[in-house]
């Protein structure tokens, strides 16, 4: 009897016997396999083989049908498929869980379990599938064996690679059902789509705050542990989140990896390219609920909200001086340290915030961004053209507490107010 693995014509002299379960089932292993002519690996599958070789052809016949999307393996497809429908075939019997994936819900189950059966034989590290090990060792060996083909920057796990790629695609598949927008990511449109839900399943133990997030727990879990794990390899400075120290690597690599297909400027941070792309467009879409006042940036709003409230939680331990935002006090405290990290690659100077070099640059390039809608005269920052804009609106919003006479700009109170002090 010939085996169903070979060939017609190959005879791996393999023995059966009858068991209860099927009529036929193999005493031993099939010694019969097939090879990758290119770097020799062997399958005992002919089908199994063709599929790997898409890995050095870069081949990829399964198409999807919805959003054109293609794959090197048919079950790959199956399962990106389900992004489009939502469909979760897998349940968990234990707590109930769906998955898209059956390998996802057979790793979830370890959860159940606890069992870690693949071991890091560098670290000792346990991990409860093959896959996370294989990645786990390229932190010790340094390997980054994908490479994308558009700027030539390498990364040690493929998913970060195709993240990546979105940089220069634009690429946002993962789409919200409820208002219709789109991510790059999964986990961002799951973030965003507890926003229409307010779920927030993840508790603090400590202080009992509530998350949307996992993850989102762990990093607010180090504002009362104080531990900062993740640590920039060039200055030594530490981080709660990967992502803060992605961001901050840039500032001494120079990296500026998102362009704006409008003007070409480049930008370190996604978020400040949308801020950038509001300039062109002047959309401002966030308002401020209790003034109704509009933002470009939402971080911007946040700053701006802390002037109702009044709330200034963030403290400097050298001089004391109170800050609404975070980021503010970071700034400051290089007022006592000198530490200027922004460094203009064009004359070389350095600055003490992002924000200042970037309004510097505009000497060299002498870009004015920001246009006055009322005469179009245009102006190198924010700050100038609203002041600007008082011309025309004849706004005065600095008043004299003695006389209480108004001026349009802080300078000029600050010199009328000397007339009366004498100073």
């Amino acid at each position: 009897m010939e085996c169903e693995s070979c060939d017609d014509n190959v005879e791996c002299g393999l023995e059966f016997k009858r068991t209860g379960f099927s009529d036929e089932m193999p005493i031993d292993i099939c010694d019969a396999s097939y090879q990758c002519d290119i770097c020799k690996k062997s399958y005992s599958q002919k089908d199994t083989l063709a599929t790997h070789r898409c890995i050095h052809t870069g081949e990829k016949p399964y198409r999807c049908d919805i959003c054109g999307k293609s794959f090197s393996q048919k079950g790959a497809l199956v399962t990106h498929r389900h992004t489009h429908t939502g469909e979760k075939p897998f349940h968990c019997d234990i707590c109930g869980k769906s998955f898209t994936r059956n390998n996802s819900l057979t790793v979830h189950k370890l959860i159940h379990t606890g069992e870690k059966p693949h071991y890091c034989d560098i670290c000792g590290k346990s991990f409860s599938e093959t896959g996370p090990l294989t990645k786990h060792k390229r932190t010790h060996t340094g390997e980054k064996p994908y490479h994308c083909d558009i700027c030539s920057k390498s990364f040690s796990d493929n998913s970060h690679l195709n993240r990546h790629k979105r940089i220069h695609t634009g690429e946002k598949p993962y789409r919200c059902d409820t208002c219709g927008k789109s991510f790059s990511e999964a986990d961002p449109l799951t973030k965003h789509m507890q926003t229409h839900t307010g779920e927030k399943p993840h508790r603090c133990d400590t202080c009992g705050k509530s998350f949307s997030r996992n993850d989102s727990l762990i990093t607010h879990r180090y504002s009362h542990t104080g531990e900062k794990p993740y640590q920039c390899d060039i200055c030594g400075k530490s981080f709660t989140e990967t992502s803060r120290l992605t961001k901050h690597v840039r500032i001494h690599t120079g990296e500026k990896p998102y362009h704006c297909n409008i003007c070409g400027e480049s930008f370190s941070r996604n978020d400040s390219l949308t801020a950038h792309r509001h300039l062109h467009t002047g959309e401002k879409p966030y308002q401020c609920n209790i003034c109704a006042k509009s933002f470009s940036r939402s971080n911007s709003l946040v700053k701006h909200k802390h002037t109702h409230s009044g709330e200034k939680q963030y403290q400097c331990d050298i001089c004391g001086k109170l800050f609404s935002v975070s980021g503010n006090l970071t700034t400051h405290k290089r007022i006592h340290t000198g530490e200027k990290p922004y460094h203009c690659d064009i004359c070389g100077k350095s600055f003490s915030d992002g924000g200042t070099l970037t309004r510097h640059k505009r000497i060299h390039t002498g870009e004015k961004p920001y246009d006055c809608d009322a005469c179009g005269k245009s102006f190198s920052d924010g700050g100038t053209l609203s002041r600007h804009k008082r011309i025309h609106t004849g706004e005065k919003p600095y008043q004299c507490d003695i006389c209480g006479k108004s001026f349009s700009q802080k300078a000029q109170l600050a010199t009328h107010i000397s007339n009366h002090t004498g100073e």
